[in-house]
């Protein structure tokens, strides 16, 4: 998979994995698909981009006598994988065209 195809999915992977429970980067790390190949200089960046977007929130909780941030999806991220899901027929149309094409 090409590193703009990844770049598109990382962001509702990371919203799926969050709807899922609340999280913490590293855990987020592990549960995203290995194919996206995320890692955690990859992942705070955009843990940042989906909280100024609104798509999610952050609260401290002490883990071994450090604090820990998790992520907590929120009502708009909710509406984010929402519109991603619609467009599956969409996307699913491009990829059959393609392979028509390619098999011709």
């Amino acid at each position: 998979m090409n590193a703009q195809m990844k770049r598109g999915f990382l962001e509702v992977c990371v919203l799926a994995s969050i709807s899922r429970q609340d999280s913490y980067g590293y855990q987020i790390v592990k549960q995203v698909p290995r194919i996206l190949q995320l890692t955690e200089s990859t992942l705070y960046p955009l843990l940042k981009r989906l909280e100024a977007a609104g798509f999610l929130t952050v609260y401290s909780v002490e883990h071994n006598g450090r604090l820990r941030k998790y992520y907590h999806i929120t009502d708009a991220g909710i509406h984010h994988i929402n519109e991603f899901l619609r467009e599956q027929n969409d996307i699913i149309a491009i990829y059959e065209y393609v392979k028509r094409g390619a098999t011709s």
